[in-house]
């Protein structure tokens, strides 16, 4: 499943905005280097290197494209080809940023606190998620996905399993100093219903358009727009507001 760095960067504003307020966050200032995972198109680097000016800031992703368009983007930081999940660095850092990328990997009980053993002392982990696999833009993907005209290929796609704020506080608690969790939930005006599936296809549907051909691709995307237009009515206007929960994350060793 590959990604499109230009499909996703169409909401940039949007998707740049809980990065901006996580890193904001982070209490460290003292910082000599610092890693983005799962960098995507190099939105979330920037914010962290305007941050650091003076560290060493790398962003890792796992899909050539994103890469390509992080390099393009800031071509003065250093972006490398890596997966997250097998990820074992050689050197400790200070700073370890995660945005909206671990929900696309499984075992966060593994890998949680992995991330924490890569920090220096005193060194913080940053980690922004999206908590919306209730909301209806995801309930509604699998709906149509259960439809019998696909013939059972999309039906058992599953994201996978996130947990709640007091799992993940438990899980890491022991192994911190200081520990941060909040969940924001930002409110995107969006010009349209088809605003909201072009939002959607650049992430939470990917793993269902990946599996059709042309044509099905096409009307399940006719048939997910006709559900998202009844669940999230437009306003006079014509402006459409997306409402999206996100679960924030700081855990200093």
């Amino acid at each position: 499943m590959t990604w499109s760095a230009q499909q996703y960067s169409r909401f940039e504003a949007e998707r740049t905005r809980p990065v901006r307020d996580l890193v904001a966050a982070i209490p460290n200032e003292d910082v000599k280097v610092a890693v983005d995972l799962g960098c995507g198109p190099g939105n979330s680097t920037e914010v962290l290197a305007q941050r650091y000016a003076q560290a060493q800031v790398t962003g890792l992703d796992s899909d050539q494209d994103m890469i390509n368009a992080a390099r393009k983007r800031s071509p003065q930081t250093s972006f490398e080809l890596a997966d997250i999940e097998n990820w074992a660095p050689s050197q400790k850092y200070d700073v370890i940023l995660a945005n909206a990328s671990l929900q696309w990997l499984p075992d966060h009980q593994t890998l949680y606190p992995h991330l924490v053993d890569c920090l220096t002392p005193g060194g913080t982990l940053a980690i922004q998620t999206p908590d919306n696999l209730q909301e209806p833009a995801h309930l509604l993907a699998q709906e149509v996905a259960a439809d019998a005209r696909w013939g059972g290929k999309i039906s058992q796609v599953r994201h996978h399993n996130r947990h709640t704020p007091q799992w993940y506080y438990g899980l890491l608690q022991t192994r911190c100093q200081h520990l941060d969790v909040w969940r924001t939930t930002y409110f995107h005006a969006l010009e349209d219903a088809q605003a909201v599936v072009e939002w959607f296809k650049g992430s939470a549907l990917r793993p269902f358009l990946a599996k059709l051909d042309d044509s099905e691709k096409a009307v399940f995307l006719q048939m997910y727009k006709a559900r998202i237009e009844q669940a999230y009515p437009a306003l006079p206007s014509g402006t459409v507001l997306l409402p999206f929960p996100r679960l924030f994350i700081l855990a200093t060793r």
